[in-house]
């Protein structure tokens, strides 16, 4: 079944009012999007920062009747901003697709260092001699190509992780994690603020054949205090600097750390607070964001 898809342009202020109004007029998903790749950095806690050109997408059933969604509309806008005009809007049809088969047919691996892909789990590992992290379509895993996570993957496809403990702090979806017991690492610790993201890391370990044993995981308070040879933290850099000193206790004397999450002014400020216990002494950056590594003294 094709869609009708109407896109208002808008700012922070009226795209609130827009949202709600598409969704009173029976919008089926309503989207707000950027609409002058301008990025939004970090925000203040508490608050739900957008961007200065802010597109507003509502997506209804395929036999609403364009002209009286318009109508619609332009009165709501009229009473809630009388002296502006209706802001530029675009209605089209969408033709109907299979979203999850267009990108499992973009979905391609992708190689991390000499040993170490991540491949969908529908098409053939490039390297089966390799460390293969394979994911399926539908989870809430990442696939490696955000930045920070593609900083992170190239980093443990740098190491020697044999016999090595790890923490992975904010381990999400797990891939990380997974990623370092593929390579060798002896058993990861993941810990995360979010129950649904334990489990999926326990899910998606599993899928890769990886025994719970391996790879024990705990919400931030009931963390035990280990000593451990790698802490990776893939977060922002607001906690990071908060949890300087925690993830300093956790880590073993001589032992590393990686982090990320964090864009590329930020990075001073990072290095700062990890100065006390490490000595961070490489900054790698791609598009804006920077992974910060280093040892403990």
């Amino acid at each position: 079944m094709p869609w009708v898809q109407i896109t208002l342009s808008s700012n922070p202020e009226t795209s609130e009012v827009l949202e709600d109004m598409l969704l009173l007029c029976g919008a089926g998903a309503v989207s707000l999007l950027d609409g002058a790749d301008q990025p939004v950095f970090e925000p203040i806690k508490g608050t739900t920062p957008l961007w200065q050109d802010t597109r507003v997408m509502g997506l209804f059933a395929a036999d609403t009747d364009e002209e009286s969604l318009l109508n619609y509309l332009q009165t709501g806008w009229r009473e809630a901003y009388p002296e502006t005009p209706f802001p530029c809007h675009k209605l089209e049809i969408l033709e109907d697709k299979d979203w999850v088969r267009e990108w499992m047919e973009r979905f391609e691996p992708i190689q991390f260092g000499e040993r170490l892909w991540v491949c969908p789990s529908w098409k053939p590992a490039p390297d089966p001699t390799a460390a293969n992290l394979m994911l399926d379509p539908g989870l809430a895993f990442g696939t490696g190509s955000h930045p920070t996570t593609a900083l992170c993957l190239q980093w443990i496809a740098e190491q020697d992780w044999q016999g090595k403990t790890v923490i992975d702090y904010g381990c999400g979806s797990g891939i990380l994690a997974i990623a370092a017991l593929l390579m060798g690492a002896d058993q990861v610790t993941g810990v995360d603020n979010d129950t649904q993201a334990l489990t999926a890391t326990t899910d998606n370990a599993q899928r890769n054949g990886i025994d719970a044993s391996k790879i024990p995981v705990f919400l931030p308070q009931h963390t035990p205090t280990l000593s451990v040879d790698v802490m990776l933290a893939n977060i922002l850099a607001g906690p990071l600097i908060d949890m300087a000193s925690r993830l300093a206790e956790l880590t073993k004397s001589g032992g590393l750390i990686a982090l990320s999450g964090i864009l590329e002014h930020q990075a001073d400020a990072v290095i700062e607070a990890y100065s006390p216990w490490f000595n961070m002494h490489t900054v790698v950056s791609k598009d804006e964001w920077v992974r910060i590594d280093g040892h403990k003294r």
